[in-house]
């Protein structure tokens, strides 16, 4: 049977191999700790957790808690890892992060279809590959990833905007339109008085900002300019910038407002739209505060915060496929944080999608397709395709899953009709034969 190499052993690596190897795929796994660490890295362990040991909530209202059952159901290394060394952390799933690692490497070592190689990957193998080696690969897979891109293809991002749902800004403050009418009214302008302006550049002068990690580039700030940054030099600096009145007449007055906040379609599906030139710094309450004194977002939810770091990422929507393949050369296949999806759990997804499926096809049997109703199938559509505009990278929500079709009354009632739907998917599509796996422990 046909080896399948898989580079970097981390969250997503780890899954990936776990998933083919109980399926009786022979895997090499290529992970270059302890011979050569990251500034991030201290542990020579798989699945280092370097940033929270949270995994975020375990509520089936939530979509993140709806992807970990998901996984669980399909039987994920990553969640039975988790729950083996949980932590009390409330309606989160927190971890000792030490036991965790120990316990996923532990497992890995012990299947007897996963050869470890203890090694820097320095090139891309021959045959089946899956890429997981992380936002910071090394230098020598960096190069040989970017060759496999068009000028496009790879990116680094210095700023992200936050990015909330549709459903929950108040249009009754907000109006669509698109700046002096041209094309079709694709933007929620959210408008302030001179009030509600000068009161908001007040609070976002004096918000606090997140700290820089020390392994994140110094020099990162240099080519984008965070929104308080832009308020700090002059109080109407927002106002011909990104907040700018101009060409935007409001439908309630026919006239133009003195300042107006636009968001962008983020999704193809309508539901997410970003704040447009909201790239911050401010840490995640301090962007709840102040941007929740908009008028039209004062209950806005936020599916992402806006962050500042350096990051290499795929312009995945136009290199991959819905199985993570690379569409030029599908033996390749990428997974993990490198593609577009954000957080622990996200990666460890992407994995585990990525090992069935290439077990699939290494065993000749027909895909799983994991449809849009699923948590793990609406990511991995996210990013090959289900975005528009300049691609960010994303966590799981509700906003990027198949809405229900007919309205449930209260949004944690909403949210777990959708959980109740995707995980009858789930129970369905384990019945197919590549889930019918012998495990190799």
């Amino acid at each position: 049977m046909e080896q399948v190499t898989v580079l970097g052993a981390g969250l997503a690596g780890s899954e990936c191999a776990w998933q083919l190897a109980r399926r009786g795929v022979p895997v090499r796994l290529v992970e270059m700790k302890p011979e050569k660490m990251t500034p991030a890295h201290t542990s020579e362990y798989f699945a280092e957790l370097v940033c929270s040991n949270s995994l975020r909530s375990d509520e089936l209202s939530n979509a993140v808690g709806l992807l970990k059952a998901e996984m669980r159901r399909m039987g994920s290394l990553i969640l039975e890892a988790a729950d083996k060394n949980r932590v009390a952390a409330g309606g989160a799933l927190a971890v000792d992060r030490v036991g965790f690692s120990r316990y996923v490497t532990r497992k890995l070592e012990a299947q007897e279809n996963v050869t470890v190689v203890r090694a820097e990957a320095r090139e891309i193998p021959d045959g089946e590959v899956v890429i997981a080696t992380g936002p910071l690969s090394s230098d020598a897979i960096a190069g040989k990833i970017a060759a496999l891109c068009p000028a496009s293809g790879l990116h680094f991002y210095d700023a992200v905007a936050p990015i909330v749902t549709l459903e929950s800004v108040d249009m009754s403050s907000a109006f669509f339109a698109s700046r002096y009418d041209k094309g079709t009214a694709d933007y929620v302008n959210c408008p302030m008085d001179k009030e509600e302006y000068l009161a908001f550049v007040r609070e976002l002068v004096g918000a606090k900002e997140a700290e820089v990690h020390g392994f994140d580039d110094a020099g990162v700030f240099e080519g984008c300019m965070p929104v308080e940054v832009m308020a700090r030099r002059g109080v109407d600096t927002l106002r011909y910038g990104p907040l700018k009145p101009v060409g935007l007449k409001d439908p309630r007055t026919g006239k133009e407002n003195y300042a107006v906040v636009q968001l962008r379609r983020d999704n193809a599906d309508g539901t997410l739209y970003n704040m447009v030139g909201f790239q911050t710094h401010l840490t995640w309450g301090e962007q709840r505060r102040v941007f929740s004194m908009i008028p039209a977002l004062r209950n806005a939810e936020f599916v992402r915060y806006g962050v500042m770091h350096r990051n290499t990422y795929l312009n995945s929507p136009k290199l991959l496929d819905r199985y993570y393949r690379l569409r030029s050369e599908p033996r390749i296949s990428f997974a993990g944080q490198m593609t577009g999806v954000e957080g622990y759990v996200e990666s460890a997804a992407s994995g585990m999608l990525v090992g069935i499926e290439t077990a699939a096809r290494v065993l000749g049997l027909p895909p799983a397709d994991f449809p849009q109703e699923t948590a793990i199938g609406a990511l991995g559509l996210y990013i090959s395709g289900g975005s528009v505009g300049d691609f960010q990278p994303m966590n799981v929500n509700f906003g990027i899953i198949t809405p229900l079709g007919y309205r449930i009354k209260g949004k944690r009632n909403k949210n777990a009709e959708i959980s109740r739907r995707s995980l009858e998917i789930i129970e369905r599509l384990t019945e197919k034969e590549i889930f019918r796996y012998e495990d190799h422990r």
